[in-house]
């Protein structure tokens, strides 16, 4: 009995023991996690205090700072942070595993010291839509973050090298690291170094959304459909990818989004889809994949989006496209190569998309009718089918029938658009309307009552007058942009001085009768561009104080005046164009500080002095253009300092002086375009640029294009500036209103230049397509390397002092289109054969000591003219003889000579 009694008590005493130690483990648990809890809110309110708000750096509508809502309570030292706004705590630990901070209105940098760091439990972590003030991404998100499963730091402007790190989060599912630049000084978008776009993809086994569109990549795209097989979404936009995309990519089984677009020198086709592809997305748009579209497209019926607008694709769409029931957006914008063929007329296939909410079939050639069936696609929000050959007439309240249609593009076709003057109660709302060339009389009345029309296009129509109050008065609110090129416009109703549209970015009235001073835009101008008119008067100081504005082209009317100080300040300001006015002083600073200046043309003013040395600071500077003003300074070696100088017009000024040696050997290194001519250079010709002046050196692959200047996104909207450019050549000056890329030139004439041609430096310069050193005294003889210029199509040697002979090899030149020699010493016969054939007597006259069959003078049996060796280039006649055809269609009968000495010299 007495045992018993021990041993109940014993065990009473060991149960009291054990439920005492377990309430204190118990109680440790709890003080551990709140002490964890309280460390990560610490953590939190710190993180807080590294950034300051501002409401203006996300661009969500909807975006405001959470971290606002963020306070300690109780004695200040606790704090219950899973309750605050954007925090997600796990039930059972208590820890932080989620922060949602997305479109938070952040401004900051994040640094390695950021308590951001101390949440090691993080699963989940949205940073999107602030503003990291350009810093890098730390690599203890790779080391200190391992538990993370979703990461999205897009559109935060993060930039610099994305740490290797990041592909230790192998329990990522989404990793989000998209569009993280914009255009300011100093600043560099995200990169991946090459090679490591694989080993990403390969060590984050359990990624299905991969998003770095807009980071710098500049790679081949590697085969990853062995390691991602649970990929749902692969964006890779904007990315500078180049080489043939990976075929197996699109054979991925649970692929839904794929999107590569803006990668120009990316290849690729379309393999045959089969009916188990679940493709939602799917846009390849502005790169350079080819082929048959294959009629299996019509098997990815779940396709929301497809994007296939600036390929090169075969023009034969096949209609299978048809069974794409569930598309609402179809952009095929100039999708084919024309090479192969046009499109033809307006797919009957479209027809079946009722879903279609947007659609563009612009820059196609479609010909014919707009088809009635096109009206009852019901969903229709957006339309475009601008720049086709369309034809007919178009009756405008058909589009009464599509009552959701927001934006509708007509421009550019061979129509005839009728519009009803009580039409305007029973069109839809419209907020993007462009109905250029479409041979309208007259603002149409029913803009009246548009009052949510942000974009208007009016150009190349027949509207004559003033522009009408009312019409302000309508779209005074919401206009942001209005296109009213070439017609008949005399200015603003009631002579307005100040632009109405608050709101206004993009205003384009070239080409037309606009006169009186110019008008004021408002603050949110991005683009204003008045050339070809008869505006007169100065330019308002006020333009200096338009922050957004990048392109400014004011040239071609009767401006007068100094030149605000001020107006070259800019730091956003990319076209600077003031040529053909009458502007006089001296001119003002430019890039005072670095800037995005790509284009700057004062040419053809009455502008005095010396060339700003502040011209150093414009490192993004392609075109500097001075040509026909009176300025007076010595060479301006110092622009050899431009990374990106493609063009130097100095032409008809002072310019004087010896043109010495360079300062390093790197000068001018992408110069393709120097005209000094009517100036007063002297000394001898400048040997030491012309050996290092690396871009003549060769003919430029990129046969087929033209100079331009790609601009931001002005006003959210690509905007490409092609450079008009007048030159001298022919003996007469040449007007390109777009400028050939491959376009290779040197004008020294009309200077007081002496002294021989240096035979080894010019040679060399084989890129070279128009050398003029004529009117100066030049002597010597005329070098023999000048045959190696295969791209030469003018040479003008005329008005110098040269002796000897013409060197016969220089009838090798198969594309030499103009040759002159006259006013000089030489003697001899003149070559024969190919373009020589097709060289008048006005090409050498004035050498009396000249014989051959085109002149008076014939040559004795013993100095006949001979005929050339084979040409070096004949192999590849074709494709220059296409680049004198651009040429032709640029500038039609001015350049028709070039075309015709090629044909004669080929037959």
């Amino acid at each position: 009995m007495g045992m018993e009694l021990w041993w109940s008590k014993f065990i009473s005493v060991c149960s009291f023991i054990l439920l005492l130690l377990n309430a204190t483990h118990c109680f440790l648990v709890v003080q551990t996690q709140a002490l964890g809890q309280i460390d990560e809110c610490s953590a939190l309110l710190q993180l807080k205090e590294s950034f300051a708000i501002n409401k203006s750096v996300s661009t969500d509508p909807l975006a405001y700072p959470k971290v606002s809502f963020w306070t300690r309570e109780g004695d200040g030292n606790r704090s219950n942070c899973c309750s605050w706004d954007g925090v997600e705590c796990d039930e059972d630990s208590g820890h932080v595993v989620g922060l949602n901070l997305g479109s938070s209105c952040l401004y900051g940098s994040i640094n390695s010291n950021n308590t951001l760091f101390h949440l090691v439990h993080l699963q989940r972590l949205d940073l999107s839509d602030n503003h990291f003030n350009f810093s890098q991404i730390p690599s203890r998100f790779g080391h200190d973050l391992s538990s993370l499963t979703y990461l999205n730091l897009s559109n935060s402007l993060f930039s610099g090298q994305i740490p290797s790190e990041i592909s230790k989060l192998s329990k990522l599912s989404t990793l989000d690291l998209s569009f993280n630049y914009q255009k300011v000084d100093d600043s560099i978008p995200l990169k991946l170094t090459k090679g490591n776009l694989r080993s990403l993809v390969q060590n984050l086994t359990n990624i299905k959304k991969l998003h770095l569109s807009g980071v710098d990549i500049y790679s081949t795209v590697p085969d990853i459909s062995v390691n991602a097989s649970s990929l749902t979404s692969l964006q890779l936009d904007h990315c500078g990818l180049y080489g043939e995309f990976p075929v197996g990519i699109f054979q991925l089984p649970n692929v839904e989004v794929l999107r590569v677009s803006y990668n120009s020198d990316l290849t690729g086709y379309f393999p045959t889809f089969n009916k188990s592809n679940v493709f939602k997305k799917l846009g390849v748009a502005r790169t350079n994949f080819s082929g048959q579209l294959p009629t299996s497209l019509g098997n990815l019926h779940s396709l929301i989006v497809f994007s296939i607008s600036s390929c090169n694709f075969h023009p034969n769409v096949p209609s299978s496209i048809g069974n794409l029931t569930q598309l609402s957006y179809l952009s095929m914008s100039s999708f084919n190569d024309v090479s192969k063929g046009k499109m033809g007329e307006f797919p009957s296939f479209v027809s079946n998309l009722t879903q279609l909410e947007f659609l563009d079939l612009s820059d196609n050639e479609i010909s014919g009718p707009i088809p009635r069936s096109l009206f009852q696609l019901k969903n229709l929000e957006y339309l475009s089918l601008s720049r086709n050959n369309f034809s007919g007439l178009v009756e405008f309240d058909q589009f009464s029938k599509l009552k959701k249609l927001k934006g509708l593009e007509l421009s550019n076709n061979m129509l005839s658009v009728e519009i009803r003057n009580d039409l305007s109660a029973t069109l839809p709302k419209l907020q993007t309307l462009a109905l250029g060339f479409c041979n309208l009389t007259e603002f149409p009345n029913f803009l009246k009552n548009q009052s949510e029309l942000t974009r208007l296009d009016l150009s190349g129509n027949y509207i004559h007058g003033p522009i009408p109050q009312w019409f302000w008065n309508a779209t005074r609110e919401t206009l942001s942009k209005l296109s009213l090129d070439y017609n008949f416009l005399t200015g603003f109703d009631q002579n307005q001085g100040i632009l109405p549209w608050p709101n206004l970015t993009i205003l384009s009235l070239q080409s037309n009768m606009l006169q009186g001073p110019l008008p004021i835009p408002p603050q949110s101008i991005k683009l204003y561009d008045v050339h070809n008119n008869e505006y007169t008067g100065e330019i308002s100081p006020l333009f200096c104080n338009f922050n957004n504005l990048q392109i400014l082209e004011l040239s071609n009317n009767n401006l007068s005046g100094m030149l605000p100080q001020c107006l070259g300040n800019s730091s956003v300001l990319e076209i600077l164009a003031l040529q053909n006015n009458l502007f006089n002083g001296y001119i003002p600073p430019i890039c005072p500080s670095k800037t995005s200046l790509g284009i700057v043309d004062f040419s053809y003013n009455q502008l005095q002095g010396k060339l700003p040395r502040g011209v150093m600071n414009c490192t993004q500077l392609k075109v500097l253009n001075f040509a026909n003003n009176q300025m007076s300074d010595i060479f301006p070696s110092w622009l050899g300092a431009l990374p990106e100088l493609r063009i130097l017009i100095l032409r008809s000024n002072g310019f004087h002086g010896v043109i010495g040696k360079p300062a390093t050997k790197h000068e001018f290194p992408k110069l393709h375009i120097i005209d000094l001519s009517n100036n007063g250079f002297s000394g001898m010709l400048p040997s030491n640029y012309l050996k290092i002046w690396n871009s003549m050196k060769y003919v430029d692959e990129n046969r087929r294009t033209y100079f331009e200047v790609n601009s931001d996104e002005v006003g959210g909207k690509y905007f490409r500036s092609d450079y008009a450019m007048t030159i001298s050549g022919k003996g007469v000056e040449l007007k390109y209103e777009r400028t050939p890329y491959l376009l290779t030139l040197i004008d020294l004439s009309s200077n007081r230049f002496e002294g021989e041609i240096p035979e080894g430096p010019v040679g060399n310069l084989r890129g070279l397509v128009l050398l003029n050193l004529s009117n100066n005294s030049l002597t010597g003889h005329i070098p023999s390397s000048l045959g190696d210029l295969a791209a030469l199509e003018s040479l003008d040697l005329s008005q110098n002092q040269l002796s000897g002979r013409i060197p016969s090899n220089l009838a090798q030149l198969t594309f030499l289109a103009y040759f002159n020699v006259s006013h000089n010493h030489l003697s001899g016969p003149i070559p024969l054969g190919k373009q020589f054939d097709t060289f008048q007597e006005d090409s050498y006259e004035g050498n009396s000591g000249l014989c051959g069959k085109y002149l008076p003078k014939k040559c004795e049996d013993s100095e006949s003219s001979t005929r050339p060796p084979p040409s070096i280039v004949e192999e590849d006649e074709d494709s220059v003889f296409q680049i004198a055809l651009d040429w032709y269609v640029v500038v039609p009968g001015v350049v028709s000579g070039l075309i015709v000495g090629v044909v004669v010299g080929n037959i």
